[in-house]
């Protein structure tokens, strides 16, 4: 089961994905926070379309499943929502959540849905998502009665050891992966590390087009390549915000992304005493070695038993 905790983040509700209407050809694109989430739900869609920059929003394309516009959204209004969705092409969901979080439909349950899974090495994503909770606007924060001191902190380190720490904030990851490694072997399961996609763009673009069997005409490849690069997408930030689908813009522009780099989690405040008691508290939460390898350092899965 995955150890997911958010705590004081009320716009976020798992529960909401238990009563989804799902259809053959759904896609859910399940990440942990700061994992490459807009990227992989931008990739799927620009795969779905043929190549596009002519979208007002990723999360109007791809929505969120969890997530609650405004404190008057209800979950029925995501759910209506989903059900207003075009018939004619597949739809694609945003998730952080691993099993049971999020339904998982394997073989033999008579659903033809696909599970695509990226993860990142967790020090990267936790120095990634210290400055994502900044960056949320004071609009967003008083819409939800939040203060904003209740999430965030002036460093790192204070952050992790006030917030990360107490909370078991670890499970956002770990438990994660300890959630999807016993389905990584699953036919309708692709796992792709965030660390092999960044050092190799096309190929993995390619790899995750044949698993969903979208297979884009030849001169799309050069628009599809274009719209999933990260030049691209920062200088169009604002379709990749979420604030064409909130009462208030959630974040101030330019916070959802910010460098994509890789081995950046020294400069960004990581230290090795967070680092060593990150790592021992995740092998707790997930004890498979094989998989917290993985989780780390990318590579193709172990494939196990």
């Amino acid at each position: 089961m995955s150890d997911d905790k958010r705590p004081g983040i009320p716009w976020i509700r798992p529960e909401i994905q238990q009563d989804v209407i799902w259809r053959d050809g759904d896609i859910v694109i399940s990440v942990p926070a700061k994992s490459g989430t807009t990227w992989t739900m931008n990739i799927v869609h620009q795969l779905i379309m043929g190549g596009t920059p002519d979208f007002r929003g990723i999360y109007e394309e791809v929505p969120w499943i969890e997530f609650l516009e405004s404190p008057t959204y209800t979950p029925a209004d995501v759910h209506a929502r989903l059900a207003a969705m075009p018939t004619h092409r597949p739809r694609a969901f945003k998730t952080h959540s691993a099993p049971p979080g999020v339904p998982f439909f394997g073989t033999g349950s008579g659903k033809d849905i696909k599970y695509l899974v990226i993860a990142r090495n967790p020090e990267e994503a936790l120095v990634s998502f210290k400055p994502f909770l900044d960056e949320h606007s004071d609009a967003w924060y008083e819409l939800w009665g939040v203060p904003r001191a209740a999430m965030t902190r002036p460093d790192f380190p204070t952050f992790y050891n006030e917030m990360v720490a107490p909370n078991g904030m670890q499970g956002m990851f770990f438990g994660f992966l300890a959630a999807w490694w016993p389905l990584r072997n699953e036919p309708n399961v692709l796992f792709l590390h965030y660390a092999d996609m960044k050092k190799d763009h096309e190929g993995s673009i390619r790899k995750i087009a044949k698993f969903l069997g979208i297979a884009p005409a030849a001169d799309r490849w050069p628009a599809i390549l274009e719209y999933t690069s990260f030049p691209w997408m920062k200088a169009h930030e604002e379709k990749f915000e979420a604030g064409s689908t909130a009462a208030v813009p959630p974040l101030n522009h330019g916070g959802m992304m910010r460098k994509g780099k890789l081995g950046a989690a020294r400069e960004d405040g990581m230290t090795e005493e967070i680092s060593a008691h990150l790592r021992a508290v995740g092998e707790s939460i997930c004890p498979d070695k094989d998989a917290v390898d993985w989780l780390y350092n990318g590579g193709t899965p172990a494939r196990g038993e």
